[in-house]
């Protein structure tokens, strides 16, 4: 099956949505720079404890160092983090030591080649990379949740020279996610305001979402 994240699941009434619909994984987002989406940490954690054990529960944080994202994993309690800021490589071995057993993620802004060489250097740290699109080095940095794509020929080009699984984000709806599939052949997807009408989760496009993400990924494989 297609892993599917529904990111910015913001109660658990949207999380047993996204889950009776069919997702894989939700992604619950702590406080950020900038953008919509995030909810307070003990909304995440009591969120989290509600998800059954075969569906993953991400945590998203933009904190920079494995000492403060500890402390939000010890309230969120998630299965998996999501680093959506720069990180230092040092600090995933911490991560890895201090909460064994919680996957580390990390998110890369795809800008140009020099993207390639990020996701190079950073896979071997993590268990998965998400290719989004975001602005990290701005005056504001924006992390996510644009609803913008990326230019999926370097995302493509991530997939073949990256050997850990890579999740393809940013900007995806029904309409663009067969050709996304078809071209960059990611391991899974991942996804906030393309299944959302007025900041809500919308339970018809999640489901025309799910389907035709889908058949095209069986199209594909």
């Amino acid at each position: 099956m297609l892993p599917i994240k529904i990111c910015c699941i913001q109660s658990i009434e949207e999380a047993n949505l996204a889950i009776q619909a069919g997702s894989t994984a939700l992604g619950l987002v702590s406080e950020m720079p900038s953008g919509w989406g995030p909810i307070p940490l003990e909304r995440i954690g009591a969120i989290a404890a509600h998800i059954p054990p075969l569906v993953t529960s991400v945590l998203l944080t933009s904190r920079q160092s494995a000492r403060e994202v500890i402390a939000q994993q010890q309230v969120a309690r998630c299965n998996a983090i999501q680093i959506v800021d720069e990180f230092p490589i040092a600090d995933y071995a911490t991560l890895r030591e201090q909460i064994p057993g919680v996957s580390i993620l990390q998110a890369v802004h795809v800008f140009g080649p020099e993207s390639i060489e990020k996701a190079k250097m950073i896979a071997p740290h993590v268990a998965g990379i998400i290719l989004d699109t975001g602005s990290p080095h701005g005056e504001t940095k924006v992390l996510g949740g644009t609803g913008k794509t990326h230019d999926w020929s370097i995302s493509k080009a991530i997939v073949q020279e990256v050997s850990c699984p890579i999740f393809l984000a940013g900007g995806l709806n029904e309409e663009n996610v067969a050709h996304g599939l078809e071209l960059v052949q990611p391991f899974g997807l991942d996804l906030c305001t393309g299944v959302r009408t007025d900041n809500a989760l919308d339970e018809k496009k999640l489901r025309s979402f799910l389907s035709v993400a889908r058949q095209a990924h069986l199209a594909v494989a």
